[in-house]
């Protein structure tokens, strides 16, 4: 068995793994298409990661076929995903009933269902965009009544525009319930002369959901937004209606207005927020901010600004399809050719490792308890711009990788079976098994310990496989 010493040793070089290109460069897109490194790299993207039979389900299919099922989730049977999340009851509870369950419940229930549907939905790319959204929406569910509103917020907000409209699902986020709750828009009101706006939520939606830091919006333009948005609130103190979102005309503001550079005229009254989301999606700052973040999830940090470019320009000609946007994306260079590799978060690394394996998950407690000590617990992340893409927050939790694959390996991870005997014979041998899961051919020394018995745990943990 390798040592901790030895693992710790290798995995200081997973970033600097993740920085080596094992693609040529000079080869174009054509060429490459049918070419199993590159099914790899994109099963890696957009989605958790390939089964065993995958590469060759997805080659034999075709790269472009498969990129347009995915693009298009409701052609796509789901039906064993469903079935996994069946019984997690508080999922499909009316948002006045979640009152009635307990945090615990809610948080766990509403976890375990994303951790199962990323490992075994067949709408991979749709499971992928839902986490892309949670964290670019991103809502602590520790705050006030977002313990549980979250679980609405999930079903009604992200997972119901996560392939849709931008536009739609920025509105569904702004009046959302456990938004309104979480950047404290519920009590932004201006009831006299002198009460000054909050503008928590103002601020976030310029700086984080739509233009972005650097978008070019001022102290001002925040301001105004606050001000557009007066006057909507949760209901939260009397159990009939609980949750529901209302708008108060006598809390709204409503002289005249001027957002970036446009007038709102006075008397707007709750359409005051229809005409800010029109003009902060119009905004070319907007398209460039989730270009590039779209970019960085699926390509890499180091995307070329041409590319970014030309997924902008989708976001803008489309008016924000989601979808649309993505498929100008796929068809990149940048992204058919891929360059380095990108440091796999905790949840990607968990479930690509369990989809490699072909786990069967009866209970995800123990999944969850590692995904904390990894520090990626769902929908726990105390600020408002998610959980980070980089890799350097990450390196801190490498001994913990160790643990959980090495304890996946040995048939150890409570509530997690996986037959080893029947995927080293269904792949070839160990060697081919190792082969299968790194996506890559062995290096001398892997293929001296493998031999020594000390697959599969040793891949899992492998630099090489943190990185995708």
């Amino acid at each position: 068995m390798i040592s901790r010493r030895e693992f710790l040793a290798s995995s200081s070089m997973a970033l600097a793994a993740c920085s080596t290109s094992t693609w040529s460069h000079g080869r174009t897109a054509e060429m490459a298409q049918e070419d199993p490194r590159l099914l790899r790299h994109v099963l890696d993207r957009v989605a958790y990661g390939p089964r065993p039979e995958d590469i060759s389900r997805v080659q034999a299919q075709g790269l472009d076929a498969y990129l347009a099922s995915q693009l298009n989730p409701a052609t796509l049977d789901d039906s064993e995903g469903e079935r996994r999340v069946r019984r997690l009851e508080t999922l499909r509870c009316p948002t006045g009933e979640l009152f009635e369950y307990k945090e615990e419940l809610l948080w766990t229930e509403l976890a375990s269902g994303k951790l199962l549907r990323a490992c075994y939905s067949e709408r991979q790319l749709f499971e992928v965009m839902v986490d892309f959204w949670t964290d670019h929406f991103n809502i602590d569910s520790s705050k006030g009544d977002c313990p549980w509103l979250k679980t609405a917020d999930d079903r009604d907000v992200i997972r119901k525009h996560a392939l849709g409209s931008f536009p739609e699902l920025l509105r569904a986020s702004a009046l959302g319930p456990a938004m309104l709750w979480y950047l404290d828009g519920r009590s932004n009101r201006k009831s006299t002369p002198e009460e000054a706006p909050n503008e928590n939520y103002a601020r976030e939606l310029l700086e984080l959901h739509t233009l972005g830091v650097h978008g070019g919006y001022t102290q001002h333009d925040v301001m105004e937004v606050a001000r557009c948005l007066t006057g909507w609130t949760v209901r939260s103190d009397t159990w009939f209606g609980k949750g529901r979102v209302e708008f108060n005309n006598a809390f709204h503001d409503d002289g005249a207005k001027r957002v970036l550079g446009q007038d709102i005229p006075a008397e707007g009254g709750k359409d005051d927020v229809d005409r800010v989301m029109d003009i902060v999606v119009g905004h070319p700052a907007t398209a460039s901010h989730l270009a590039a973040k779209l970019c960085r999830r699926f390509i890499g940090p180091d995307t070329d600004g041409a590319t970014i470019l030309v997924v902008a320009a989708a976001f803008a000609e489309s008016k924000g399809d989601i979808p649309e946007t993505l498929r100008a994306l796929f068809q990149t260079e940048a992204f058919r050719m891929p360059g380095a590799p990108t440091f796999k978060r905790p949840f990607r690394y968990l479930v690509s490792a369990l989809r490699a394996s072909e786990a069967e998950i009866m209970s995800p407690d123990a999944l969850l308890d590692y995904l904390a000590r990894m520090g990626h617990s769902p929908f726990q992340y105390p600020t408002p711009d998610g959980y980070p893409e980089e890799a350097a927050p990450w390196t801190g939790s490498l001994l913990w990788r160790w643990h959980v694959v090495h304890a996946l390996s040995r048939g150890q991870l409570p509530g997690v079976t996986t037959d080893w005997t029947a995927l080293k014979s269904n792949a070839g041998g160990g060697l081919a098994l190792a082969e299968s899961l790194l996506g890559q051919s062995l290096t001398l020394a892997e293929k001296k310990l493998i031999r020594n018995g000390q697959a599969p745990g040793l891949i899992l943990a492998a630099p090489r496989y943190q990185g995708a």
